[in-house]
């Protein structure tokens, strides 16, 4: 019998709403095989080839000038199927990361079309719902609860935020036992060390930029026109649960 492979996966993107064009900009993904961190990770940032959302730099810290010189999805998309291929993906708010990726192998032609056709999604998300109903299910609310530290993540980051995903991941599944991925690693690999940490490069500092009130109003009634024409905005369902 093969040994359980399981990838953890993250991904930032340059909005919220892949129906309008919008286009992943970082991967992270952190291998376990046994439920034991193996050390092996995927991490890239992408060239979207085009603008980033106000909303989605400020949060990830990442601008369309550190982007420009970064490989297009086109260039890593085999090199990211082989790494995920056969194992079971773990994705918090599954929906939201398949849907940007799916829409980025069909845009390139992969020889894939989704990512189903070629692993199995878990959505922790769903399982945090069960788990905890009625409760605030976001990943730092998870790390909170399950008393996971997430002191460092003062941005979102694709490879941070897999490397926090499995640590709840495991929490969730099995208890106490798999708390803590660098004490897990030291039981399979003795002497590597799992970090916890953004990946080293060169991140270019935060410029944040703050809506002034009349385009706050502006987006609000936007918001209204939405709502009132669809039953619910997309923007106003992920601010109540986002990713």
């Amino acid at each position: 019998m093969s040994a359980l492979r399981q990838v953890v996966l993250d991904t930032e993107t340059t909005g919220l709403e892949v129906s309008k064009g919008h286009r992943v900009i970082e991967i992270g993904c952190v291998e376990l095989v046994e439920r034991r961190p193996t050390g092996r990770h995927f991490h890239r940032y992408l060239n979207p080839q085009r603008d980033i959302d106000a909303g989605a730099a400020e949060v990830t810290g990442l601008t369309r000038e550190f982007l420009d010189d970064k490989p297009l999805f086109e260039h890593i998309v085999d090199e990211f199927l082989d790494f995920v291929t056969g194992a079971e993906l773990i994705i918090h708010n599954a929906a939201f990361d398949v849907g940007f990726l799916d829409a980025e192998l069909q845009r390139v032609g992969a020889r894939v079309r989704s990512l189903a056709e070629c692993t199995r999604i878990t959505d922790t998300l769903a399982l945090a719902r069960e788990r905890f109903p009625g409760k605030r299910n976001t990943l730092d609310a998870l790390c909170n609860r399950l008393g996971i530290d997430n002191t460092h993540r003062t941005l979102h980051g694709a490879l941070l935020d897999a490397q926090l995903l499995a640590e709840v991941y495991l929490a969730m599944t099995a208890g106490q036992a798999d708390l803590g991925l660098a004490a897990a690693a030291t039981e399979t690999a003795p002497g590597l060390e799992v970090r916890r940490t953004r990946p080293t490069g060169e991140r270019p500092p935060v410029r944040v930029l703050r809506a002034s009130v009349e385009e706050l109003r502006e987006h609000q009634a936007m918001l209204d026109r939405i709502d009132r024409a669809s039953g619910g905005s997309l923007w106003r369902r992920l601010a109540a649960d986002p990713p």
